[in-house]
């Protein structure tokens, strides 16, 4: 017998009152395109549950697609019954023999969903307790920590069967919460914000500053690289390549060196903005993390923040560099992030840069740049590369009830 569906649970998405059904519908839209390339597979509505019907299929790869999906809190890789009592103890002993010959120990964990069906949840998890015991023999019951818990969901439709649970992305699905601009440079800090703006259901597009000749273009593959890995999350992402080098070599030139950091993220804010704006995005993100740099002082960010009216949100503010890296590698993207390719911000390092810049100071420095011309150049000049998500699907979800 093998496993015929994956019933997928909502968590957050529950929450959501009236609202509720156009996070489901945008969770559908992000989870098509990534069943494509199974055409015996068919994704399922019925009330508030999602299903895939397997039809034969290896659930293994499916469920690897779908763990990257934000608004999937969980899945059980399920088999269905008839909602019949000696149908369903046959597929309950088939569901112990795939939890592999290891098992010592079970529970039976009974839900009735569907209220009409005579047994309820307490006398279910006996029948189908006992009806184990009889056929395995060296298998005992253990309610507090048995080596399986075999799940029982009683729906109108039939009874679903699960020993194997994963455990979903979590969040709000992308498409839900509006669109952002990451400032995604090649470090370790900003495609982990970029991935955790986007678990709470916001569209992504990125921006990022080159400056050759002094980065490489390994340096910039470094962050398209990065940008593909944001785009595996099941939806295209923009990524905005500014050149930045004739702006830096003018702060360079006028600006004092010390403050020649505070000044060139002032820029950088400018030019994102602009940017964001004509793409229609509503806030920017960075991986900022307080404290972490010269540049990441309440004082800089105060600063930094004064020339943009736009939202920034900062969905590393709190953490250390470790709590970063850790995400960043299951995340797979700290291995491209230590790649030694430097970014514009790395090449450009004052020796010492101030940690508390005044703003009136900045505007003052400002003075010797033509700000105005060197944001319009910098915007116009600004290269769009796509990196996509897979292909979507038109078909739609078949609606059960």
């Amino acid at each position: 017998m093998e496993y015929d569906h994956i019933l997928i649970r909502f968590g957050e998405i529950a929450l959501k009152g009236k609202n509720r059904k156009s996070f489901e519908e945008q969770l559908i839209r992000n989870i098509r395109p990534l069943l494509q390339q199974f055409p015996d597979v068919r994704l399922q509505r019925s009330y508030n549950q999602l299903y895939v019907v397997l039809n034969g299929t290896d659930y293994e790869p499916i469920v690897k697609k779908l763990k990257t999906v934000f608004g999937i809190q969980s899945m059980s890789v399920a088999l269905k019954s008839e909602n019949d009592i000696e149908d369903m103890k046959r597929v309950a002993l088939s569901a112990i023999a795939m939890a592999g010959a290891e098992v010592k120990t079970f529970k039976v964990s009974a839900r009735r969903k569907f209220k009409p069906f005579p047994i309820d949840s307490q006398q279910l998890n006996r029948l189908l307790g006992a009806h184990i015991l009889k056929n395995y023999k060296n298998i005992k019951v253990d309610v507090h920590e048995p080596d399986v818990e075999l799940r029982v969901e009683v729906k109108s439709d039939g009874t679903y069967f699960s020993s194997l649970q994963i455990q979903g992305a979590g969040g709000l699905p992308v498409g839900s919460s509006g669109k952002v601009m990451l400032m995604l440079s090649g470090g370790i800090d900003s495609p982990v914000a970029g991935y955790l703006a986007m678990k709470r259901g916001v569209t992504l597009e990125a921006i990022h500053f080159h400056s050759p000749p002094y980065t490489s273009e390994r340096a910039k593959q470094k962050v398209e690289d990065l940008t593909n890995v944001l785009a595996n999350c099941g939806v295209n992402v923009q990524l905005h390549v500014v050149p930045f080098t004739y702006i830096q070599q003018e702060i360079k030139r006028h600006v004092p060196e010390h403050y020649s950091m505070t000044i060139m993220r002032r820029m950088m804010l400018r030019i994102a903005e602009k940017i964001a704006r004509k793409r229609g995005a509503l806030a920017l993100v960075t991986g900022e993390s307080l404290g972490q740099v010269a540049s990441q002082t309440v004082e800089s960010m105060h600063t930094i923040n004064e020339v943009t009216s736009m939202p920034v949100l900062r969905p590393l503010i709190s953490m250390d560099k470790l709590e970063i890296m850790d995400i960043a590698k299951k995340i797979n993207t700290y291995d491209i992030s230590i790649r030694p390719y430097e970014d514009c911000c790395t090449i450009f390092l004052p020796t010492h840069p101030v940690t508390k810049p005044k703003v009136e100071r900045a505007i003052a420095y400002e003075q010797a740049l033509d700000v105005e011309k060197l944001i319009n150049k910098a915007v116009e000049t600004t290269d769009m590369l796509t990196f996509a998500a897979e292909k979507k699907m038109e078909s739609p979800v078949d609606e059960l009830f």
